[in-house]
């Protein structure tokens, strides 16, 4: 991965993961850790039967609760993404 750049912008990061078909999730049982699925939607099989799909509105509520930053490569087709705290994605090279 040549760059990484980070936003906290809900259309920016809805537009990237759709892009990529992915869909927003949270692991079941953990009261909100979020996630992104790439698979054809949840429960698919694998470590897939653990997330959850949600809403987008769902999804952006938890992340910004938890003050969070989307850390990912812009390149064509990449799915490379990270979940950050808001505060330290400044240190990441990213916009």
């Amino acid at each position: 991965m040549a760059s990484a750049e980070h936003t906290q912008d809900h259309e920016a990061i809805r537009k990237w993961v759709e892009s990529r078909g992915g869909v927003p999730t949270i692991v079941k049982g953990t009261g909100g850790l979020l996630r992104i699925d790439f698979v054809e939607g949840a429960g698919s099989g694998g470590h897939e039967d653990k997330l959850e799909e949600v809403e987008w509105e769902k999804w952006f509520e938890i992340f910004d609760e938890n003050e969070l930053a989307f850390l990912y490569s812009p390149e064509k087709g990449s799915k490379f993404f990270k979940l950050v705290k808001a505060e330290s994605a400044g240190k990441s090279g990213g916009k």
